[in-house]
């Protein structure tokens, strides 16, 4: 039986926000660096950092709360294992009116559907942060 990390960690921070805390301590990923990645550089995550926890690494996110209300109100997995979700760079749904972002793995990496629509790029749409 296969686990699904996005979904797991996706998990992680949405419990970690409900329930106030500064930070989450996950297994390290590349795809999980990667996703950590792009909610800081859009502003929904203070920092990340990749640290060293005995024998394997670990991915360390401080959360961004502002007013003491967390920065990130929904973060929803769209593309499942069981069934993925595909779309193409004009296809691609404003997420809220603009106020969210879609995550979207394409062949040229990672990134947001604002980036992938200027790059003309369609991909997997990971999930929805807003």
């Amino acid at each position: 039986m296969s686990r699904d990390m996005i979904g797991d960690f996706l998990t992680v921070i949405r419990n970690a926000v409900v329930l106030g805390k500064p930070n989450i301590v996950v297994p390290h990923s590349v795809m999980r660096e990667s996703l950590a990645n792009i909610l800081k550089n859009e502003g929904f995550v203070r920092d990340f950092s990749v640290e060293q926890d005995g024998s394997f690494k670990v991915l360390n996110v401080q959360l961004k709360y502002f007013n003491g209300e967390s920065v990130i109100h929904e973060i929803k997995r769209i593309s499942k294992p069981g069934k993925r979700i595909y779309s193409t760079s004009k296809s691609f749904e404003p997420v809220i009116g603009g106020l969210g972002i879609s995550i979207v793995t394409t062949n040229k990496g990672i990134m947001t559907d604002k980036q992938a629509k200027s790059l003309s790029v369609g991909g997997e749409v990971i999930c929805t942060v807003w």
